[in-house]
């Protein structure tokens, strides 16, 4: 499925909001990339797989694939689901390594029980509290999407959903519809005081309760529990220190060619030049 997209008949706002100029900022904003892989790096440390073993991950709101990246860069495999056609055939000229899926979340998750290790969402579920039609109830539509992942995830896996709410009463909708559908866990807030930096994470138990991570901030400890996300203030992305190669490195060019030959693409065979650093162009 990796390069192409089902595409079921559907449209909404979202899909509507995320027009092709929309989209393409998700590829020429570096600041909008930042943000976006920063948060897609905390969703998947929340997630708290375990190390060295490659999980099946449902990226839910994929858009332009950014968060797919970061979970391809980590080892994993992913799905992922997103409402706009443009952002996917963003992602699909990004030659992003996950399938992708056209589809309104609010109508539920299509997929067999138990298929997922792990679930990431990075700003979609805000979209679900909204009434963008008049056959649009934000409660039921919550519980369709929460009660169809609950059942695609295996048992004793996380979902982490970063969202914007609009306010105390969003959150209350979320969580509530949330809870119904079986998940344990709650609101993970990190930088609760920053008024720039402060950001919502619904982390999510199927199955299994766990104890809910600390958000980042002053009261964030660096020694956690088993059952915790381990995290520091400090953003450590791209250091090497699990062991994986450093990004854009000729190592991690190699591995990511390995990869797609795996897959069957037709991939440049590798030689002494591969992956030198070429002078800058004037």
């Amino acid at each position: 499925m990796a390069g192409s997209v089902k595409r079921p008949e559907q449209t909404g706002p979202a899909e509507l909001f995320y027009n092709e100029v929309e989209a393409r900022k998700y590829t020429h904003n570096s600041r909008i990339i930042e943000i976006q892989s920063q948060m897609s790096e905390r969703a998947v440390e929340l997630l708290c797989l375990t190390e060295d073993q490659p999980c099946y991950l449902l990226d839910v709101g994929c858009g332009s694939g950014l968060s797919g990246d970061y979970i391809t860069e980590q080892g994993h495999h992913w799905v992922g689901i997103d409402i706009s056609n443009s952002m996917l055939d963003v992602a699909l000229e990004r030659e992003v390594e996950g399938d992708l899926i056209l589809g309104d979340m609010g109508q539920g998750i299509p997929f067999r029980p138990g298929t997922f290790d792990g679930c990431i969402s990075i700003s979609a579920l805000q979209w679900l509290c909204n009434a963008d039609k008049k056959t649009h109830n934000p409660p039921r539509r919550l519980f369709r999407f929460f009660s169809t992942l609950y059942s695609a995830l295996a048992r004793g896996a996380r979902a982490v959903l970063q969202l914007y709410p609009e306010n105390a009463a969003q959150l209350e909708l979320v969580t509530a519809q949330a809870m119904r559908a079986g998940f344990t866990g709650g609101m993970v807030v990190d930088y609760p005081n920053s008024s720039k930096a402060k950001k919502f994470f619904l982390c999510l138990f199927a199955g299994v309760s766990g104890a809910l991570p600390k958000g980042l901030g002053e009261e964030s400890t660096e020694h956690a529990s088993r059952h915790q996300a381990s995290f520091t203030n400090e953003r450590m992305r791209f250091k090497n220190v699990r062991g994986k190669s450093v990004k854009k490195s000729r190592d991690w060019i190699l591995e990511k060619k390995e990869r797609r030959r795996r897959q069957g693409k037709e991939v440049r065979a590798d030689t002494k030049f591969s992956a030198r650093k070429r002078r800058p162009h004037f």
